[in-house]
């Protein structure tokens, strides 16, 4: 690797040290680092004068050390968009199924990646197609897609169209369709199935349905999903993983697997399997 862009939230006092093993790495792996505008504005003290990338990543890049949590991940896959240059998931808080690697583990982990011991994931995204422009043309999520009611005021009626069959109409607080990836996160919270990360699927799951025999449906990822929405108010919100916009009853919603993917730089020794149990605390007799 020879070319490396870092991406980050402001970091605390204590996760300072951290960024300063990874650059001390990098420095004697010769390798040419960049930073996001947005992680230097943060830690312009830490950082100083460096080379700013203030658009998008481009794919002459090796790769993209994400320093944070899964929030931060999902920046990061939004710099570096249809380039796919492979993100590196450092975790500088507690919980992430994205940012795996723990920052304990830094120079053990980097030391791995230098010496090649690692692989690259592919990981399917959703893509959001509608009659209008949102989300400033990044219209992709890797985690999930989720129509919601924009108040706590009433109930949103979604109607659901799988490759032009009529699915089902769902009464409920919204309606979200998730990656494998996004199992482990919101659509888990509400019910949803966990779902191994190379699986060729997406999940549709309800958020509160009034019908408590509407449970979470597995569809291919192969399949187009529309939807036509009513809602007392006229408008409701959507959003792609972390962000969120309010649009009117009469958009036009398609759903569909992206035609890129994210690329996920796992070092060896560190996988989904072991996650999961370490995250979730699966396999732990708690009765001691």
């Amino acid at each position: 690797m020879n070319k490396i862009v870092l991406h980050g939230l402001a970091l605390e006092k204590d996760s300072e040290k951290y960024l300063t093993q990874i650059i001390d790495r990098l420095n004697r792996e010769s390798v040419e680092i960049w930073y996001t505008s947005l992680f230097h504005s943060r830690n312009t003290a830490i950082l100083g004068k460096v080379n700013n990338i203030t658009d998008k990543i481009s794919s002459d890049f090796d790769s993209v050390f994400s320093l944070g949590g899964d929030g931060t991940f999902l920046e990061s896959l939004l710099w570096v968009g249809e380039s796919e240059v492979p993100i590196l998931g450092v975790n500088m808080g507690r919980l992430g199924f994205l940012a795996s690697i723990a920052k304990e583990a830094i120079k053990e982990s980097l030391y791995l990646l230098f010496k090649g011991e690692y692989e690259v994931e592919s990981r399917a995204l959703l893509s959001l197609e509608t009659n209008m422009k949102l989300f400033n043309a990044k219209t992709y999520a890797l985690n999930e897609c989720a129509i919601l009611r924009k108040d706590s005021s009433a109930m949103i009626m979604v109607k659901c169209y799988i490759n032009g069959q009529y699915l089902n109409t769902y009464w409920a607080d919204g309606l979200m369709v998730a990656t494998p990836t996004g199992s482990t996160g919101y659509s888990l919270s509400c019910g949803g199935p966990l779902m191994m990360p190379d699986s060729k699927d997406f999940v549709i799951t309800p958020v509160s349905p009034h019908n408590l025999n509407v449970r979470p449906l597995i569809v291919s990822d192969e399949s187009e999903l529309t939807f036509e929405i009513e809602t007392r108010n006229r408008s409701f919100l959507i959003s792609l993983d972390s962000r969120s916009e309010t649009i009117e009853n009469d958009v036009n919603i398609t759903i569909k697997k992206a035609p890129f993917q994210a690329k996920l730089i796992r070092i060896e020794g560190i996988n989904f399997p072991d996650t999961i149990r370490n995250k979730l605390g699966w396999g732990f007799d708690k009765r001691n």
